[in-house]
């Protein structure tokens, strides 16, 4: 089978190996002639980072980069970004990269042209009406991992600096315009990240999965997105040259980031504070949280896990099922405890009250309160 397709679900999509060669195309398509390419540090000088940037130049769009994003973004890095921007007469964003610059890309191209602060456009109630969506810089987006699915949402993560919260800006339009996933930029990937980005994907699908809201579509999706982790993400992390194996973990992405506006849960209102005070590996996080919140929820999803199980060939019900992410989580060795993640003495009432605020609270299937919340948590301190 062929793993190359043009999608329009959610957004306009180029799915292949090797088509990172069409950004200058995706571009115009865009209505962009001057990008500012917005990556990380890590990624800035990488054989991948430059040849895109090749690739634009050739096409006559410029060669401009911006590379000051942390691994947990914040409004400082926003900040800077927008001045970038500015100072360049730009008119469009690359988002290019993992979660970080993806989401501070995204954030860029919405600030630009706004004139209230960013935390002005916190995902509460209707405050994305605040913003001006016609000022709103159009973005191509394009991952070089296979995890938070970023690509194809509508909100960046960023980490508030003085609080060390992380919050949620969201608004309809800071879906990009194109996303081009193009599986080889994602072979360079080290089988670490390769496994916590890859576990990320898979909680967003556990979390959609199990979410109490009605929304059958992305509870479909949800289901096969487990499967394709299951599937190949073990392939992907023993061989990271595995091109099928790194195309469909990045089918998987995306479609855990599509599935989760059902909903998320207790891994990631807990993962979130976790990752803003310690600055963990947001996926990595999720996968130490992920058996201690499964069995957090097992009067409530017992049931529907059995299903998962059976669709995806696992022996066993909800046992069965949870065994299955203990053996995977082990077999990339990722720590059953904070602690193996280098969180020593945590301050539990601070990640507690951060979880019970988090927006992803509100969709774990167990309500969640201080006291439990604080139990399920002592746990996963081990």
């Amino acid at each position: 089978m062929t793993l190359t397709a043009n999608w329009s679900y959610p957004t306009a999509i180029r799915f292949g190996a090797g088509r990172i060669s069409e950004i200058a195309e995706a571009c115009i398509a865009a209505g962009i002639t001057k990008p500012l390419l917005i990556t990380d540090r890590g990624l800035a000088n990488m054989d991948i980072t430059q040849r895109t940037l090749d690739l634009i130049d050739a096409a006559g769009l410029g060669r401009a980069l911006f590379s000051d994003v942390d691994p947990n973004p914040n409004e400082l890095n926003a900040q800077a970004g927008v001045a970038v921007y500015r100072e360049g007469g730009h008119d469009g964003v690359i988002a290019f990269g993992g979660g970080s610059g993806l989401d501070l890309g995204k954030v860029v191209a919405f600030l630009a042209g706004q004139s209230r602060p960013i935390w002005d456009f916190e995902d509460i109630g209707d405050w994305w009406t605040r913003a001006d969506a016609d000022a709103i810089a159009p973005i191509i987006a394009v991952p070089t991992t296979a995890g938070t699915g970023s690509e194809v949402g509508r909100a960046s993560v960023i980490t508030n600096s003085e609080t060390a919260e992380k919050k949620i800006i969201f608004h309809p339009k800071i879906l990009p315009r194109v996303v081009i996933c193009d599986p080889e930029l994602t072979v360079g990937m080290p089988p670490f990240i390769t496994a916590g980005t890859g576990l990320d994907a898979f909680a967003h699908c556990v979390e959609a999965f199990c979410s109490p809201h009605y929304h059958p579509m992305s509870q479909g999706m949800a289901l096969e997105g487990m499967r394709l982790v299951k599937d190949y993400l073990p392939r992907a992390y023993k061989d990271g040259t595995d091109i099928e194996a790194r195309a469909q973990m990045m089918s998987a992405a995306a479609v855990g980031a599509t599935a989760f506006q059902k909903g998320l849960g207790a891994i990631h209102a807990l993962s979130h504070p976790i990752g803003a005070i310690y600055h963990t590996h947001h996926g990595t996080t999720n996968a130490v949280c992920m058996p201690a919140v499964l069995q957090f929820n097992r009067p409530e999803i017992e049931g529907k896990i059995a299903q998962a199980a059976r669709y995806l060939d696992i022996e066993g019900g909800f046992d069965g099922f949870c065994a299955f992410v203990n053996d995977l989580n082990a077999s990339m060795g990722i720590p059953k405890t904070l602690a193996g993640l280098g969180v020593e003495k945590p301050d539990v009432d601070r990640i507690v009250a951060g979880a019970l605020i988090d927006p992803s609270t509100g969709g774990n299937p167990v309500k969640m309160t201080e006291q439990n919340t604080r139990k399920l948590l002592l746990e996963i301190i081990g």
